[in-house]
């Protein structure tokens, strides 16, 4: 199960200072695209423990707080991958309606 990390003030600040200076590598040295693709893998495994979860419980094996858990947690998942997919889109249409 994958949280969705805080981001407090202060890295927050670093951060800008280190992009300020042409540093857009993580704090631990890590690229925006592998940050992302462990997001992306976090979530695809979120879904899966959910949809494990809801077949164990149609057959009878699973635990019913553990499918609620799952599937809310799914569902969260869901919201905030669709919520950067729409910040991405309205990033990109602001980039291309830029003049040259």
């Amino acid at each position: 199960m994958t949280d969705i990390p805080a981001i407090l003030p202060a890295q927050a600040a670093n951060a800008y200072g280190r992009a300020q200076n042409g540093d857009f590598s993580g704090t631990s040295g890590e690229r925006f695209g592998d940050v992302l693709q462990q997001a992306a893998s976090g979530a695809i495994d979120t879904l899966h423990n959910a949809d494990t979860q809801s077949t164990q419980a149609l057959t009878g094996q699973g635990n019913i707080s553990d499918l609620v858990t799952a599937v809310e947690q799914a569902e969260l998942t869901l919201q905030a991958a669709s919520a950067i997919r729409d910040r991405v889109v309205q990033a990109y249409t602001d980039i291309m309606k830029m003049p040259i």
